[in-house]
């Protein structure tokens, strides 16, 4: 018996039927079975299903004689299945890679409910993906729940294919989907109501396919009536089980939003039909109506006619136009609020100690800045350091003592007009004027690996949503660009063609990194939740241009997790900017829950997580040029080099002269923790090699020689103990840049 009876009801699909079976088929977890229904399809589907059932013994296909619709289809699938859980896959949807190994482990935990509910991601047709807005819900209760205990997961689309159901379970309360086009909703309210344990799965299990056409939900029909005839079948279930009374009111208020919103969407029903629509639901509003019970706001227009309901409607619409109106006449006015506050400030002269930091877009005191920031506190406190946040959540996460300014206010601007020094390591917003005599100091975001700036202009795919020119506009405010090795000084002034000296300080961020010792990330393990005695492997893979999401799997995180053995703890951090996308829903969050890894991309500092590892695996991040100040092994795991290179562009092949073993495959990746070769005399001569390329400047001093030399101006200052021949005075790079 297979653990599940995937049912794939299909029709008019031929265009996405194969991604769908592949989707499953080739799924890593085997125990499954597959009923594909033939809906009487008129195109080529009947062939397909034919082809897939001939080469894979775990599909059967049925061939209706007639079409039946959606809901019958399943319901034909239903009695051929034997597995333990039924799944209704859609046929022009697709599983995620490892979904149902994620679903298989779930069910284990929680003792096999009769309901496991799990998440999805819109994926639209022009390429975009959009994961569900409520996933929350789902990581609210970590045990099995019943409806009354957890009603919440009601608010979540009311749809078959975002669960899976104990098969028994179906058959006992003889569950069945009706006829009609809404039949979705008669099927989830009772399944869900009678369900005695019910478990949720914080992972996007499935591709929920956003069509650009074909999909009847999204259409002008006057189909849209049947979610009327829906809704009384829900009531009747609810008449035939008294224990199930306490839920009219919630079925009633959910009812009525249910169709409001059908009807206020303009490409629902065609314009002649919506006052017809509009009396049927009223009066099935006002049929159902429990007695006593109060009505809701949002459902109260019910309770009047359809031209009131315009009415209302017309009046909330002209509401918000003035609204929208005086917000924008509010935003006109304290700009030229700010703009004159700004110019007044700015006839007033530069204030010598002022510094103003900024990092990753406002996030907080980080990176570079960060490290520049404390050692100015540390040895130059006559300096007035004040930090850029973008909004008061973030102020909220600062450090009690950090003085900040909000992005955009009045006294943003005011200190801005005023400030002498400016550091961050992303461009400044372009409404912020370079003053003459103040100082702009780049830090970036480490070496450049892969192409950045002018030279994304022969990249259009990587270019996507990046304004070139605008960006160097901004760049032209530089005065110094900081540099931890010659190749980065050579790339930032090729890529960012501008007026800046180019200064050999080192990253100051890395500080913490050089010389390091094997205790030193000691408590940021602690804090993970890390046993103290585990080998940690930290994954920080860099996001993909070549995929409109961004985020490629390029490894089964489980299965490497498990490989390296119970003694070893996998980390993962993901790029930066993937951390509130689809990315981490793909199994991420669920295998961090279950204790499988530990997910670390919203740790702040990402130099405490270097601390914590004991070796790096990574792809094109340019996290391994940090990390070999660590001098500790690092793998680079390339088995989609030439993608990569040919959609976003490299400056070197990272294979050809790694900092450690490469790998081309998992199977490889595998052997090479599993032999130790990951840590052998050849990646110690490999890692030796790339740090004294890429590590040429960093010392330990760069945040030091940065405020001595550039905040401080202390021009022949040179560290006590520096190594002449590995950091070379910051002065050689105002030479080199003036010779050129």
């Amino acid at each position: 018996m297979p653990r599940f009876s995937v049912i794939v009801p299909v029709f008019k699909v031929q265009g996405f039927l194969r991604e769908c079976l592949d989707s499953v088929l080739e799924q890593s977890y085997r125990d499954i079975e597959v009923i594909a229904v033939n809906d009487c399809s008129p195109d080529g589907c009947g062939a397909i299903l034919d082809e897939y059932a001939a080469r894979d013994p775990r599909v059967q296909v049925l061939h209706l004689p007639e079409n039946v619709g959606l809901g019958r289809a399943r319901n034909a699938g239903m009695p051929l299945a034997t597995g333990d859980f039924l799944f209704f896959l859609d046929s022009d949807d697709t599983l995620t890679p490892g979904a149902l190994r994620a679903m298989a482990d779930r069910l284990d935990a929680s003792g096999d409910p009769d309901v496991l509910v799990f998440d999805y991601a819109r994926t639209y047709w022009w390429g975009g993906t959009r994961r569900n807005v409520l996933a929350h819900v789902l990581t609210e209760v970590d045990d099995t729940f019943t409806v009354a205990e957890h009603p919440e997961i009601l608010d979540l689309l009311m749809v078959v294919w975002n669960k899976v159901y104990r098969r028994e379970f179906v058959h006992k309360n003889a569950f069945e989907f009706p006829p009609g086009y809404y039949e979705d909703t008669p099927w989830t309210f009772p399944v869900l109501l009678s369900a005695e344990r019910i478990a949720t799965l914080d992972r996007i299990c499935l591709n929920y396919r956003q069509r650009r056409q074909g999909n009847i939900l999204s259409t002008t029909s006057r189909k849209h009536f049947d979610i009327h005839d829906q809704y009384e079948r829900v009531f009747a279930f609810v008449d035939s089980r008294p224990e199930l009374a306490s839920w009219r009111p919630y079925l009633h208020r959910k009812m009525g939003e249910h169709c409001l919103d059908i009807l206020g969407k303009p490409d629902r029903l065609p314009p002649s039909d919506k006052a017809e629509f509009f009396r049927r639901t009223a009066e099935l509003f006002a049929k159902h109506k429990p007695a006593g019970a109060s009505v809701d706001a949002e459902v109260r227009a019910l309770e009047g006619g359809y031209a009131q309901y315009r009415v209302r409607r017309q009046a909330g619409r002209a509401a918000r136009q003035v609204e929208r109106r005086a917000l924008q006449a509010r935003k006109a006015a304290a700009g030229r609020v700010k703009g004159g506050w700004a110019a007044l400030h700015a006839r007033r002269s530069l204030d010598p100690n002022l510094v103003v930091y900024s990092a990753f877009s406002h996030r907080g005191v980080l990176g570079d800045p960060g490290a520049v920031y404390y050692k100015a506190k540390e040895i130059a406190p006559q300096l007035r350091g004040v930090w850029v946040v973008q909004d008061a959540e973030q102020a909220a996460l600062l450090p009690p003592d950090v003085e900040h300014v909000l992005l955009n206010t009045p006294r943003y601007h005011q200190l801005t007009a005023r400030a002498t020094y400016f550091v961050n390591n992303v461009n400044w917003p372009g409404t912020l004027t370079k003053r003459p005599g103040s100082v702009h100091i780049h830090t970036h975001q480490g070496t450049p690996l892969k192409y950045m700036a002018a030279d994304l202009l022969d990249k259009p795919g990587a270019r996507y949503g990046v304004d070139v020119p605008q960006m160097l506009r901004r760049a032209d405010r530089w005065d110094y660009s900081l540099v931890a090795n010659r190749h980065s000084e050579l790339v930032w002034e090729r890529a960012y063609p501008c007026h800046f000296a180019s200064v050999r300080t080192g990253s100051p961020r890395n500080d913490v990194l050089v010389g390091a010792t094997p205790g030193a990330g000691a408590a940021v393990r602690e804090r993970l939740g890390i046993p103290a005695e585990h080998t940690v492997v930290l994954y920080a893979p860099t996001r993909r241009e070549y995929s409109r999401r961004g985020h490629v799997d390029r490894l089964d995180l489980a299965r490497f997790a498990e490989d390296l053995g119970p003694d070893h703890t996998l980390v993962v951090r993901l790029h930066p900017t993937l951390a509130t996308g689809p990315a981490r829903g793909l199994g991420l969050a669920d295998l961090h829950r279950r204790g499988v890894l530990v997910d670390a991309t919203d740790e702040p500092s990402v130099e405490d997580v270097m601390l914590a590892s004991d070796a790096l695996v990574t792809d094109y991040s340019a996290l391994m040029f940090d990390y070999a100040n660590l001098d500790r092994p690092i793998v680079v795991h390339a088995d989609d080099r030439e993608a990569y290179a040919a959609s976003r562009g490299t400056y070197f092949d990272v294979t050809a002269a790694p900092p450690g073993h490469v790998s081309g495959s998992y199977r490889e990746l595998a052997w090479l923790f599993a032999s130790g070769a990951w840590r052998d005399e050849d990646a110690q001569r490999l890692r030796t090699e790339f740090r004294s390329l890429y590590c040429e400047f960093d010392d330990g001093r760069a945040a030091e020689r940065v405020v001595r030399t550039l905040l401080l101006g202390e021009e022949n200052w040179l560290p006590e103990q520096a190594s002449a021949a590995r950091v070379p005075s910051p002065a050689a790079g105002h030479d080199q840049l003036a010779s050129s």
